[in-house]
């Protein structure tokens, strides 16, 4: 089959199309002929080296596909050969096929396309694991998420509206900041034009916002406290602003502040199995019913996987960018 490969930590044209051997599956998991990866931002930094690259029996990116189940391993009872599902991975959907744990497939919701919906594993999960099962966002509180128009962002917005919290975001430009409202935004912030601490606390009489989702890291964490409720829970899922971050431990004592931490795939195969289990419960009834829509930008030929990672490295697009084999 084929599949994209890493041929050294680099640039987006390290990124190459090679012939493989299929995947072989083990006896829980199930085998994925597939129709469409989708791409993360955490694949750019694994290109680059930045985080561990990937090995093993998958040595290639992408860590979430939709498609078509060829084979099943021999304790695998929930699916059938020729079943349409979603999956979430942790290597190996940037190919043809991927052996993916029984346990972290999930069906395609109904209404959505067969290859949008590989747009759907991992930021489902992501948000509802933070903003939901941790952080316990409920209806009638605040919410802010950062990156408004990311494929993270547009899903966390559309959850937390549908969940009755008022919602807050940031983002970078004009139109990021109109599909921003569309998709149900109370309040759009212009981190490059506005200082959001300041409209978080101008809009909520002071008070700031009960539940932040924050990719940034270190040089947002200080603002991210001081825009916190009382209660309030801070949930980080990415340092894209780096790594270290002074605190004034003032902040979280005073306000009774709670600060969280994960990345979803460095989560047990137990863990998320849990989560998948949650979102095909809690999420995917208001994907079917057309509340929570997919948000995918481009799609790429796996062929050229490196012009799809130089887009997302652009952060020109709004949603999902995917990869058709």
């Amino acid at each position: 089959m084929k599949a994209v490969l890493i041929t050294r930590p680099g640039e987006a044209e390290v990124l190459q199309i090679k012939v493989v051997d299929e995947p072989v599956i083990k006896d829980d998991e199930v085998l994925i002929k597939v129709a469409a990866a989708a791409l993360n931002r955490a694949d750019t930094f694994h290109r680059k080296g930045l985080y561990e690259l990937p090995s093993g029996d998958t040595p290639y990116l992408g860590m979430e596909c939709s498609g078509t189940i060829l084979a099943l391993g021999k304790h695998v009872t929930r699916w059938k050969v020729n079943d349409q599902v979603c999956a979430l991975l942790h290597w190996g959907g940037y190919a043809e096929k991927v052996a993916v744990p029984a346990a972290q497939v999930l069906p395609i919701p109904p209404g959505v396309s067969l290859e949008d919906a590989a747009s759907l594993p991992e930021v489902a999960c992501t948000v509802w694991s933070t903003v939901f099962m941790s952080s316990r966002l409920s209806a009638g509180e605040t919410f802010l998420v950062h990156g408004g128009s990311s494929g993270i962002g547009t899903f966390a917005i559309q959850m937390a509206k549908l969940h009755g919290a008022k919602v807050f975001t940031t983002a970078g430009s004009e139109e990021k900041l109109a599909a921003c409202k569309d998709l149900g935004a109370d309040v759009v912030i212009n981190y490059n034009t506005e200082d959001f601490v300041a409209r978080v606390k101008g809009e909520t009489e002071g008070k700031g916002v009960d539940v932040i989702l924050d990719h940034i890291g270190g040089s947002y964490l200080q603002r991210n406290l001081d825009s916190l409720n009382l209660d309030g829970r801070l949930f980080l899922i990415s340092i894209m602003g780096g790594a270290i971050g002074e605190v004034n431990l003032n902040s979280l004592l005073s306000r009774r502040l709670t600060v969280q931490a994960a990345r979803l795939r460095f989560r047990s195969p137990e863990k998320k199995a849990e989560i998948i289990r949650e979102v095909e419960t809690n999420v995917w009834p208001a994907v079917a019913a057309g509340k929570v829509k997919p948000v995918v930008y481009q799609y790429f030929p796996l062929s050229e996987a490196a012009a799809a990672h130089r887009l997302m490295e652009s952060s020109k697009h709004i949603g999902k960018i995917l990869l058709r084999p």
